[in-house]
């Protein structure tokens, strides 16, 4: 799988400018100490991600440009899931289900329960998931090179795609949306970097700061 991978420099600078924080030195030291709940975890995360575009395409059918574009984003999640089991076997972790973290339901909880609210809302807390993921794999690569060559370079390959996963929920937010998307956008992102910055007791890979 490894050998598939080219290692195209993407500049994740607009992903750093749309978020209102970095990842933590804290997180990320922890993340090291244990790459098991990281890897397993991220797997998770790929897996719902997938699971989360589809059912948006169930429920808005009517929306070809969604269609279109969750559509491929579906297919390259359960790709990565894939490659991500790949290197938990290599490492000889047993994958298993594990608690999830808040972070995403700690978004969610602040979506609209109303229409066409309801689908710009969960839209801007799509882009906002792959805009972190994305900026988390590119935190982690320094800090995995050296013992973890190969899953550096792994997540070095993710950069493009999931980059481009954030930009087309934000893209199709804003088509779907009547008004402009800015003060809805700007109230999430701060939900996030509260959840990214302050403690939490569970470790995971969009958890915030280690207790």
């Amino acid at each position: 799988m490894a050998d598939t991978m080219t290692e195209k420099a993407v500049d994740i600078t607009p992903i750093q400018q749309f978020l209102y924080c970095r990842t933590p030195d804290a997180w990320l030291e922890y993340a090291l100490s244990d790459l098991e709940t990281l890897l397993i975890d991220h797997a998770h995360c790929e897996k719902k991600a997938a699971a989360t575009a589809v059912k948006l395409m169930f429920r808005y059918p009517e929306h070809i440009d969604l269609l279109k574009k969750l559509s491929q984003l579906i297919r390259e999640e359960v790709l990565h899931f894939e490659q991500v089991l790949e290197f938990i076997e290599q490492q000889n972790i047993k994958y298993r289900a594990i608690k999830p973290s808040r972070y995403a339901a700690g978004l969610h909880q602040f979506a609209s329960k109303d229409e066409p609210q309801r689908l710009i809302d969960g839209l801007i807390i799509g882009g906002i998931i792959e805009a972190r993921s994305c900026e988390r794999f590119h935190a982690l690569v320094p800090h995995l090179k050296r013992d973890y060559p190969e899953l550096a370079k792994y997540y070095r390959f993710l950069l493009k795609s999931e980059s481009r996963h954030f930009m087309d929920y934000i893209e199709l937010a804003k088509q779907y949306s009547e008004d402009p998307i800015d003060e809805r956008l700007e109230f999430f992102l701060q939900k996030e970097q509260e959840l990214i910055e302050s403690t939490d007791p569970l470790f995971r890979f969009h958890s915030g700061v280690p207790v």
